[in-house]
């Protein structure tokens, strides 16, 4: 019997209905004491992400792309520097590494995973190039052990942009816990999702740790006393007190998509051109999406949006074709794997508490299509 229930591509309110009563005691706690910006949830939160992750320290920022910014700045980027990434991304990526401003060089990704090739690092490195930030797009992690070894061989940092992987495993290790300092992104549709934005830095470098504790506070190492010129970027406690009681949850809810992804795998084996998402069997995906790819996306995206079910593409245009980007003169055809993948993606709705019943819906719906 088909389901009438409402498909969302996320749905907020059903995960708050299941931790209803843990998420309002943490926030009348905070309220209730006054302390709204750091202090001890935020510090709390800091050390439990931390130990989950498998590095020393945490620090908590205003949202991920703050998260990767300061993370360039205590990575030692600076202006004229290159730092190399992938082109399929969200534009935070890049973006941060222009207010440096450095200059992002894009590398083609892998035409399973959509990770940054490592094969095709090497060749763009130059004298110039200071570090390598891979994504792990989608939840799935980037090869890490030839991205570090290229990175060690070269005397680059490595910054990992964790925006998506939050648990997300490589070889029995965390995302987060390879490179030399990792941004995270607490927006509200990630795994790890906050009520508003968020960030945190993840590092077991103390000097890292100094820098960017420093620079999230307007570049103060006491009050009033500024060493150098920094930001406004500090996670606020109703958010780390959100994020505390959800992080006890984050396990379950990344197997419980583990489960959905599975689900949707043996429903679309064989369905049209379908492709479903390619897993390294050395990988832990924790399915921030869940992202098939057709040679007749745009075609579906218009059905299933007829067809009432919920739907995304991450990402349309890769970014060395999007006009902000322009003056790094890139023209089609520069990253093949990246553009077939732009004019292929689509994003169907995962989350723990998707049903069945839902799914059923979005499977028939891309079935009829074919």
């Amino acid at each position: 019997m088909e389901s009438k229930e409402k498909l969302y591509l996320l749905d907020l309110v059903a995960q708050y209905q299941t931790i209803k009563p843990d998420i309002d005691a943490a926030i009348e706690k905070v309220v209730s004491t006054g302390g709204f910006i750091l202090g001890k949830t935020v510090e709390e939160f800091e050390a439990a992400v931390a130990a989950y992750v498998g590095v020393k320290h945490g620090i908590g920022v205003n949202s991920g792309t703050d998260a990767l910014y300061l993370a360039l700045r205590a990575a030692g980027v600076g202006p004229g520097d290159e730092v190399i990434t992938t082109p399929f991304t969200f534009i935070a990526t890049a973006e941060v590494i222009t207010w440096i401003p450095a200059k992002p060089v894009f590398v083609d990704v892998c035409p399973d995973t959509l990770n940054i090739d490592p094969s095709k690092i090497e060749a763009a490195i130059t004298p110039k190039t200071k570090a390598i930030m891979p994504v792990h797009i989608y939840g799935q992690a980037a090869d890490m052990d030839e991205i570090t070894a290229v990175a060690q061989k070269h005397k680059l940092k490595v910054i990992e942009d964790c925006a998506q992987s939050l648990g997300a495993g490589y070889r029995g290790r965390q995302t987060g816990s390879m490179g030399h300092i990792a941004g995270l992104s607490f927006f509200p549709s990630k795994n790890l999702g906050a009520y508003g934005d968020g960030g945190m830095i993840l590092t077991s470098d103390e000097a890292m740790l100094k820098e960017c504790r420093v620079l999230r506070q307007h570049g103060s190492d006491r009050k009033y006393h500024h060493v150098k010129i920094g930001v406004n970027s500090r996670l606020d406690a109703l958010q780390a007190a959100v994020l505390n009681v959800k992080l006890k949850h984050l396990e379950k809810w990344n197997d419980a998509r583990r489960e959905k992804a599975a689900y949707y795998d043996r429903a679309f084996k064989g369905v049209g051109d379908i492709r479903t998402p390619e897993v390294r069997p050395y990988n832990r995906m924790i399915y921030h999406q869940y992202t098939l790819r057709t040679a007749k996306r745009d075609a579906m995206i218009e059905h299933l949006n007829k067809s009432g079910v919920p739907n995304a593409v991450h990402y349309p245009i890769p970014l060395h074709l999007q006009p902000a980007f322009g003056f790094l003169g890139q023209a089609k055809g520069a990253f093949p794997e990246a553009e077939a993948a732009a004019g292929q993606v689509f994003s169907l709705p995962i989350y723990p508490e998707i049903t069945a019943g839902q799914q059923d819906r979005v499977v028939e719906a891309i079935s009829k299509f074919f």
